[in-house]
């Protein structure tokens, strides 16, 4: 029995040393300088509601780390990876609500058990408010052309569960191919969303009240299916640009790519009645990008002037491919009456063009007050402009622009939208490589009186293992807020799938 008794106590030993903290190393060199972690963690203000921010330091070979809330401390590291043990993350992120956690982190550099490093110590901030509990996006390979294995994926940013909407596996064959592109909710809601799918049994996938429909969007009277979608806060109404989409490798400049229109329009589906009308189509305007407000009154847009040459003989893609960078568009907005779903005349709200530059991709905060847009030197697809930045407009002073520098980078930022508190903004940034698109997200906190209003320090969505990203070869495209998970199963997407579309009647 004794035996046994001892068997025990020595198995709970080992178990308790396996599982205890690491030790902080004594005598570390102090460096005057913060840590050079992956993902950048430091000072940044995170959501009182954010999963674990796990980091790592790529060229260490163990690192260890401290966080000390109030009078406790807990102590991480495995091999050169900081990973937060979920329950002690939560009682640290509820003490310091309003406060912050002082994170010290100690790096050696050796594989033989050289001297350690103690980094200048940084604060992460806990904000008094919470963020949507979903995102979702496209993950996609940036590689131009391919897209064989796409998906449409949710993850739960309070924790690290991921999965999958739609996943164009489903249905295709080695044959035909199957593209996903742009979804879209009704006031952050699943209950009422939209994807479209592309090519091979095509068609745009309608949820209304939880129910799937799949509709052809495109009619004698329109440029194309509904492309760029934006739900009416309230009515089931949704507003698309239709566009000719095209896209050119670049041999001498410094971009890779450029993606372009030759013609785009803006559009209205009626979802209750199937119909299709027109908002705008004017054949030397490039309208694109719609939103609305959050009260749904008025429609804000993209919108580029460009006349084709009467007296060139060559083809409306060869005179944009020529003349690309003088593609430059304004944001515009018209009145709508939710009565009788008319639109007013165009209003300018900014004039990127007298500037020399171009607006796209606006979005408006849930209070109605401030406009978020992608802003480049020319075109409409910043994501492959590195110069592209997120600027905001106050629409009561519409004078007032502010470039956002906390959330913006060295390379694109494009793709903005705001939680349903209007307390973060996310965007779309190659931030990392210059290649790979990722969410990061900023803090956007309340603008006092005579403030102007700034974005706080952008971090990246965390991950279980935070060499994730790293390895990762795909894109985050068009990432969205929701409230709460897409509840349809991708089976039951890929069942409609299958289905022949609808066909919208044009009004």
């Amino acid at each position: 029995m004794k035996y046994i008794t001892s068997y025990i106590i020595l198995l709970t030993s080992y178990i308790f040393l396996a599982c205890s903290a690491p030790s902080i190393p004594e005598n570390a060199q102090r460096i005057n300088s913060k840590p050079p972690i992956y993902p950048d963690y430091t000072d940044v203000t995170l959501p009182a509601n954010l999963c674990a921010p796990n980091f790592m330091v790529r060229d260490a070979q163990v690192v260890v780390a401290r966080f000390s809330c109030g009078d406790k401390q807990y102590v991480y590291g495995e091999d050169n990876k900081v990973i937060i043990d979920d329950d002690d993350w939560a009682m640290m992120r509820d003490a310091a609500k309003g406060k912050s956690i002082q994170v010290e982190v100690f790096c050696n550099y050796s594989d033989n058990g050289g001297s350690w490093k103690a980094y200048k110590p940084f604060h992460m901030y806990i904000a008094n408010d919470t963020i949507d509990s979903y995102i979702s996006y496209r993950l996609i390979q940036p590689s131009y052309v391919a897209y064989e294995d796409l998906v449409l994926a949710q993850r739960n940013i309070t924790t690290f569960e991921e999965s999958n909407i739609y996943s164009n596996r489903l249905i295709q064959t080695e044959e035909n191919g199957q593209c996903i592109n742009c979804h879209s909710y009704q006031n952050y809601s699943t209950s009422n969303m939209l994807f479209h799918m592309r090519q091979y049994l095509g068609g745009t996938m309608i949820v209304d009240n939880g129910k799937i429909s799949k509709v052809n969007l495109k009619t004698d009277s329109t440029i194309s299916a509904g492309v760029y979608p934006a739900w009416h806060p309230s009515l089931n109404l949704i507003a698309f640009s239709t566009n000719n989409t095209m896209q050119t490798f670049l041999m001498k400049d410094k971009g890779k790519i450029e993606v372009f229109d030759t013609a785009s329009d803006l559009i209205l589906y009626d979802v209750d009645n199937n119909t299709v009308s027109t908002i705008c189509n004017d054949s030397n305007q490039l309208e694109s990008f719609p939103v609305w407000s959050p009260d749904g009154k008025t429609l804000y847009y993209s919108d580029a002037h460009f006349e084709y040459a009467a007296n060139d003989t060559t083809s409306k893609e060869k005179q944009v491919i020529a003349r690309f960078s003088e593609i430059k568009y304004n944001i515009l907005r018209r009145s709508f009456n939710p009565q009788t779903h008319t639109f007013g005349e165009p209003e300018m709200v900014f004039d990127a063009a007298a500037l020399g530059k171009s607006a796209t991709l606006p979005r408006v905060s849930p209070d109605g007050r401030y406009l978020v847009f992608a802003l480049g030197n020319f075109g409409c697809f910043h994501v492959w402009h590195p110069e592209a930045d997120i600027y905001l407009i106050d629409l009561q002073q519409p004078d007032s622009i502010h470039c956002l520098k906390g959330l913006n980078s060295k390379q694109s930022e494009s793709y903005p939208s705001f939680s349903s508190n209007g307390r973060w903004i996310m965007t779309d940034s190659r931030r990392e490589d210059g290649n790979y698109t990722r969410p990061y997200i900023s803090y956007f906190p309340p603008v006092k009186p005579g403030e102007k209003p700034v974005c706080r320090k952008a971090f990246a969505i965390p991950q279980k293992d935070p060499e994730y990203n790293i390895l990762l070869t795909k894109s985050y495209n068009r990432p969205e807020f929701m409230r709460q998970p897409v509840t349809i199963s991708p089976k039951d997407f890929a069942a409609m799938a299958k289905t022949e579309a609808v066909k919208a009647k044009y009004k």
